[in-house]
């Protein structure tokens, strides 16, 4: 990847955590430390990786994402709003009665969202059955779920895991934000999932670990995942919690709260100063 592309891509993870940030404010409550780390992801799926048309969400032929850790939806939002399917002013209406914007994504109201989720380890079954259907159809879509660390210690994602390597479904990657944090604190000290990575290569995945902050290492990971054949991908982000916001960064208590006034002026002010960076100076 060359420069000027990682600049413009982390000008846009920039923006999106500043949405994170909007959206969660405005609404007095929501999940921003586990959107702030998969910033980075979300802005390689929809800006270089799937195939997606804003002007026609429902496109047969599009490729589909499954937010498993549907508690997560600010960052989905963020990233569909960047991208066109919406007003960025939406993201101030997130959780509010009427808005399309619900504190988890619904499939049917907002447009960008392929499935709806918030129930921990049903949304990776979801698009487990997503891949089959693309395969049984004889369709070139490819399936992209995220899940996160916490969700994993759910029984339904490891069946959901054999179930993608019994059909061979290489039109899937599932992906885990590894921040090591969930609302009850260290992934490790609540249910260790350790070594996933053997956990996950057991299951039958193709399994990489990588930096999920890194765009280079991003790249490359989804790329090696489509010379797989006739197995599923799984990709474990290391990534921390909170990403961009010096005060939330690995904190498990920003799990799941929303900042006040201060706080939420000192976020941004550290995002925008960031992005002022990325720019070249250039608000």
């Amino acid at each position: 990847m060359n420069a000027a592309e990682k600049q413009r891509l982390e000008a846009i993870a920039c923006r999106i955590r500043m949405g994170v940030i909007e959206g969660t404010y405005a609404a007095k409550c929501g999940h921003p430390g586990g959107s702030l780390s998969a910033a980075d992801l979300m802005t390689y799926l929809y800006f270089c990786e799937m195939d997606v048309r804003p002007d026609e969400p429902d496109w047969s032929e599009r490729d589909r994402f499954v937010l498993s850790k549907g508690h997560a939806a600010p960052v989905l939002y963020a990233t569909l709003a960047e991208r066109g399917f919406f007003p960025r002013e939406d993201l101030k209406t997130l959780r509010q009665i009427g808005s399309h914007l619900q504190g988890h994504p619904a499939l049917g109201k907002t447009p960008g969202v392929d499935m709806s989720t918030g129930s921990l380890g049903q949304g990776v079954s979801a698009a487990v059955g997503m891949a089959l259907g693309g395969k049984l159809g004889r369709r070139d879509y490819r399936v992209y779920t995220l899940l996160g660390d916490g969700e994993i210690a759910e029984g339904e994602c490891w069946e959901a895991m054999m179930s993608a390597a019994h059909y061979k479904l290489d039109n899937l990657v599932i992906i885990v934000d590894f921040n090591g944090l969930q609302i009850d604190g260290r992934v490790t000290d609540v249910m260790n999932p350790q070594p996933l990575d053997e956990k996950m290569r057991a299951f039958g995945l193709f399994t990489q670990v990588i930096d999920g902050h890194n765009f280079d290492e991003i790249e490359n990971a989804l790329e090696r995942a489509k010379l797989e054949k006739s197995r599923p991908s799984g990709i474990i982000m290391n990534t921390v919690k909170g990403r961009g916001v010096s005060f939330m960064e690995d904190k498990a208590e920003w799990h799941g709260k929303a900042t006040n006034t201060e706080q939420y002026e000192q976020a941004m002010s550290e995002l925008r100063a960031k992005l002022s960076l990325i720019n070249g100076g250039v608000r």
